[in-house]
């Protein structure tokens, strides 16, 4: 039989009997693991860059039809400028061409070649004087003499000192990156944050240590920057010495086809100078984007 229990204020409280069965609690069900969601192939972001690039290529390839399908002659002349239509032929005609490849392979050959050695030269020096106040005062005066005078004004001089053409134009191909890399390296240095400086050196870094872990990483992203404006610069110089001193390359092609009145080839030849530039300019953001990881979420995260 169940007890009564008499309370505090006269009340009476029913005891459930020894017997009964105690009442069960249904613990909450434990959630359901959620599967995780495997990353799109593409980014959202990604896709719509490339939307927007695909958009604004359509843009100028229709500008460019119907200003020469109507001959427009307002200050700007497309009288003489051939289709799209026509470059395309004559792209596919030259693609397979021995001759014309032989332009391309040349010239992306000369591009890394001077490219590399300006960026192997200009990367440390450039670490070197934005370090050494001495280095710097010793070496930058010479170097801003030689630098206001244009890639294309070495030609003769470069004819002079190297032994053959080819050389000329990979030297004057290693000028015109040069000194892009070589100043943004030394602002790279000069404008690391001295706080960061000072906190290694307490915490007991060597010069050795202070260098690999706080200066080099903390200047990479101008020494990238430096990078890629060097190569587009580098571009320019390798066009114009392959036009005045070159045999092949994709300078030389276009000057030739504008010296045998061939229009369609002139725009190509212009169209691969692009493309090839393009591509290259990637290439070394992509690097940037994997040696700096942080730097690539960091812009991420800002747009």
């Amino acid at each position: 039989m169940a007890h009564r229990i008499e309370g505090l204020a006269g009340s009476e409280v029913e005891e459930a009997p020894a017997s009964a069965t105690p009442a069960l609690h249904t613990a909450p069900a434990a959630p359901v693991a959620m599967m995780p969601r495997k990353p799109p192939l593409i980014a959202p972001r990604t896709l719509l860059t490339w939307l927007f690039g695909a958009l604004s290529l359509c843009m100028l390839l229709t500008l460019w039809h119907f200003a020469v399908k109507y001959r427009v002659d307002f200050y700007i002349r497309f009288n003489n400028i051939p289709a799209p239509q026509a470059v395309l032929e004559d792209a596919i005609a030259l693609i397979r061409n021995t001759r014309f490849q032989r332009h391309i392979l040349l010239s992306l050959q000369r591009i890394l070649t001077g490219f590399s050695i300006a960026a192997l030269i200009a990367i440390p020096l450039g670490l070197l004087m934005g370090r050494n106040r001495i280095a710097r005062e010793l070496i930058f005066p010479a170097l801003e003499v030689l630098r206001p005078i244009p890639a294309i004004a070495w030609v003769p001089m470069s004819i002079m000192l190297w032994p053959s053409n080819e050389v000329s134009i990979i030297f004057i191909t290693f000028l015109g990156s040069f000194f892009p890399i070589l100043l943004n390296t030394i602002h790279g240095v000069q404008a690391l944050d001295k706080v960061l400086v000072r906190a290694a050196r307490c915490l007991g870094a060597n010069q050795l240590a202070l260098f690999w872990h706080v200066v080099l990483p903390g200047s990479l992203p101008h020494v990238f920057t430096g990078l890629t404006i060097g190569m587009g610069v580098a571009w320019v110089s390798l066009i114009a010495a392959e036009m005045i001193s070159g045999q092949f390359g994709i300078g030389y092609f276009t000057w030739e086809a504008y010296s045998l009145v061939r229009y369609s080839e002139i725009v190509l030849g212009m169209i691969v100078i692009g493309v090839l530039g393009l591509l290259c300019s990637g290439l070394i953001r992509l690097i940037g984007s994997w040696v700096m990881p942080w730097a690539h979420r960091a812009q991420m995260e800002s747009d």
